[in-house]
C-alpha cells in the first residue's frame, strides 16, 4: 500500500523559526505552484499565513484549548516571482477568548515585503 503524503508536504511549506515570539515559514516558488505570469499563487500565500499565524497563536492557549481562524485580512503589496516566500508571524495581543497575529510575507529571492496580513483567532474550550 504506498504511503500518503499530507498535501502541506508536497507543497513543501517549512518552517525556519519557531518560538513563543514568532513563527517564520517558507515556501517555494516552483512552475507547478506559479500563476500565468510565474507568480506564487495567492492562495498558496494564504495557506502560508494561515498556518504560520495559526501556529504561533496556538502557543498562547491553555493546554485544554484550540484556536480557529476567526477573520484574515491580507493586503497583496507585490508578487512573489523568485522566492522562497517567507511569511513571519507576530503577536499583536493574545487575550483570553481572542488572539490577533500579524504576518508579513517577503519574496527572499527580491528582498521584497509580497504581502502583509492581520489574522484573529478565536480560542475554544476542547470538547
Amino acid at each position: 500500500m504506498a504511503e500518503t503524503v499530507h498535501l502541506l508536504e508536497q507543497l513543501n511549506y517549512r518552517t525556519v523559526v519557531d518560538s513563543p515570539e514568532r513563527v517564520i515559514m517558507e515556501i517555494d516558488n516552483r512552475p507547478d505552484l506559479a500563476n500565468t505570469r510565474g507568480a506564487l499563487q495567492g492562495g498558496l500565500l494564504a495557506t502560508l499565513i494561515d498556518i504560520a499565524a495559526g501556529i504561533l497563536a496556538g502557543r498562547h492557549v491553555g493546554a485544554d484549548q484550540d484556536v480557529t481562524t476567526a477573520d484574515l485580512h491580507i493586503n497583496y503589496l507585490a508578487p512573489v516571482v523568485v522566492g522562497p516566500a517567507r511569511a513571519e508571524a507576530t503577536i499583536v495581543r493574545a487575550g483570553r477568548r481572542l488572539i490577533v497575529t500579524a504576518v508579513d510575507v517577503t519574496d527572499v529571492g527580491r528582498d521584497r515585503l509580497a504581502c502583509r496580513a492581520t489574522l484573529s483567532f478565536a480560542v475554544l474550550d476542547r470538547r
